[in-house]
């Protein structure tokens, strides 16, 4: 059996955050969820079968690895193997063009991009629901950048290893972007998913993020469906504060910010003042994006550029999914 998938996959920002895991042997989030698929921050995968191999082949940005990371890359393969009945191995080939493992969620892309060309490579004609329940065991978020536009992805029952992401709303329902301004282009030095450990293992205000993140993700998602910027806003800076507080409160803290971090959320909120719809949202990292109308974009481009510390500024729209290249 021979087959090629080549696939073209994007980061997603959560509007409303996932942080913790109502069960790691499934990867299954806490909480809810909400997100919107960002056009300038693409991954390209492809996955070939080659029969002369005799496990998968993983080259990430042209270098072949091995460790942690290649081998939860090819956990999901072998699950695209047992779905296949095929016994052949794989060479996989990734580009992030954008940084890696600094807080962009490339991991979402990332296992998107994976999950979709395997499937593609082994002929399986899974459905986007089971590619994106396949895609969250490598990282939760990539669950949702299956999908284009705004999306859900629900929190998890535990045991159940189903949970999909579902799409709310195709990319041009709100003519909105996302003014990402980069801090670093170096790896973050806490991992995502060692952070939300940490943080649901020792942080007093674990289980107050848990009671109020599905309030947040209902004020998101309602927001989007009126496309009222101005309530996603306010429930999106709240959001993440949740997030980070908890993080923060952990023992040791888990703190993602840089000085610039702070000086970028000062200057969102100085936009505010000067009568521009603007709000800030973070993940686990030191960058800053921030949502605004379309129109608002090359002030607030020009505002963030001005920040001290930006090393990168990058103006996304929402964007679609998995497609082939």
């Amino acid at each position: 059996m021979t087959g090629v998938g080549r696939v073209r996959a994007r980061a997603n920002i959560a509007l409303a955050k996932y942080w913790g895991k109502c069960d790691t042997a499934h990867n299954l989030p806490a909480v809810p969820s909400v997100s919107v698929t960002l056009d300038a921050l693409v991954t390209e995968t492809e996955v070939a079968l080659d029969p002369s191999l005799d496990r998968d082949l993983v080259l990430l940005q042209g270098t072949p690895r091995d460790g942690p990371e290649a081998d939860k890359i090819r956990s999901l393969l072998a699950e695209l193997r047992t779905l296949s009945g095929s016994g052949v191995y794989t060479r996989v080939s990734s580009h992030n063009l954008f940084p890696s493992a600094s807080g962009l969620a490339s991991s979402a892309s990332g296992f998107a991009a994976l999950v979709a060309a395997g499937e593609r490579a082994y002929g399986l004609g899974l459905s986007l629901e089971a590619q994106s329940a396949l895609a969250r065991r490598g990282s939760a978020s990539a669950a949702r950048s299956l999908f284009g536009g705004f999306v859900e992805l629900p929190s998890g029952v535990p045991g159940d290893g189903t949970l999909a992401a579902r799409a709310l709303h195709p990319p041009e329902h709100w003519d909105v972007r996302v003014v990402i301004a980069m801090t670093t282009l170096g790896a973050k030095d806490v991992a995502s998913r060692a952070g939300m450990r940490h943080t649901a293992e020792t942080s007093p205000y674990y289980a107050a993020w848990l009671g109020c993140a599905p309030g947040y993700a209902r004020e998101v998602r309602d927001g989007i469906a009126a496309r009222d910027l101005e309530r996603v806003g306010r429930a999106m800076e709240a959001s993440t504060a949740a997030m980070h507080a908890s993080a923060w409160a952990a023992v040791p803290g888990v703190r993602y910010f840089k000085p610039s971090t702070v000086a970028l959320l000062d200057r969102v909120e100085a936009l505010r003042r000067e009568g521009i719809g603007a709000w800030s949202t973070m993940d686990a990292g030191p960058h800053v994006k921030v949502l605004c109308l379309a129109a608002d974009a090359p002030r607030v481009e020009r505002a963030l550029r001005a920040v001290e510390g930006v090393v990168e500024l990058r103006v996304s729209r929402p964007g679609p999914g998995i497609e082939p290249w």
